[in-house]
């Protein structure tokens, strides 16, 4: 078995730019406050702030979202220009399909909006997580522009699920560099983007950051592998696949893992 992911079938069509802003079929405010929105607005802010706590952030930068259930095609985003440790869920911006602010009191980065919408569109990912955390983006910057998922035991919950985007191509300022990443993915949970950062997918906001914790722990252990100049000494490719598939198939930890973070770090 491969270490990385094995393509997918044909990714979902996609629009050559972003779709014309209509109306919502909805009303906006009704939907940003709903009980099953504010629990993804809490949920979402946590795990920024957790992301905070445990240095995987930069500056004002990067984003997470996570798509509404139902068929709006709207989801949640971080703002622009606060530090993640300061985002609670009031914070949080509601937008459309194509990344136009709905609801909330702040703006969105613009290379959130490409990058996130055109996941979320494109990948039909629910969770989509982007950080330039620094030992996963230390391992963009060498070859193979990933992490070995037969290192390490927090490595090999990857293995199977990675796929690299080696190609880097400046800031997402337009729709084609978010959709561009969008299939460099190829219905992987987790993309290497060279010479940047990476992206994390999951099926709810608890699954998704605990494999973002979980892969920057994982790269470190690999960097200061690497960094003692000895041989390294992979696990069978056939015994990483066997950890993946367990870890894959019992989340209670990581519901656990974010509850826990929910009562270290109460909005």
């Amino acid at each position: 078995m491969s270490a990385f992911a094995e393509p997918t079938a044909a990714l979902a069509a996609e629009r050559a730019a972003p779709a014309s802003v209509a109306e919502p079929a909805f009303d906006a405010q009704d939907l940003y406050r709903s009980a099953v929105t504010t629990q993804l607005r809490h949920d979402l802010a946590l795990a920024l702030r957790a992301a905070a706590l445990h240095g995987l952030g930069e500056g004002v930068c990067n984003h997470f979202s996570v798509m509404l259930p139902g068929d709006s095609g709207c989801f949640l985003i971080n703002p622009r220009g606060l530090l993640w440790s300061e985002v609670k869920a009031d914070d949080i911006v509601l937008t459309d399909a194509s990344g136009q602010r709905l609801a909330g009191r702040h703006e969105v980065e613009p290379t959130a909006m490409f990058i996130h919408a055109a996941i979320h569109r494109v990948a039909g990912k629910a969770c989509v997580l982007h950080t330039h955390m620094p030992y996963a983006t230390a391992l963009t910057l060498v070859a193979p522009r990933a992490l070995d998922t037969t290192l390490s035991q927090n490595a090999m919950r990857f293995h199977g699920r990675v796929m690299i985007d080696p190609d880097y191509n400046g800031l997402a300022l337009d729709d084609s560099e978010g959709l561009r990443i969008a299939h460099a993915m190829d219905g992987a949970d987790v993309v290497f983007l060279a010479n940047h950062g990476v992206v994390v997918c999951g099926t709810d906001v608890a699954y998704a950051y605990d494999d973002l914790y979980y892969l920057e722990r994982a790269c470190q252990a690999e960097v200061l592998a690497r960094s003692t100049g000895l041989p390294l000494k992979p696990a069978a490719p056939a015994l990483a696949a066997h950890v993946g598939a367990q870890v894959e198939s019992e989340r209670l930890q990581s519901t656990l893992f974010f509850e826990a973070l929910r009562r270290q770090l109460p909005d």
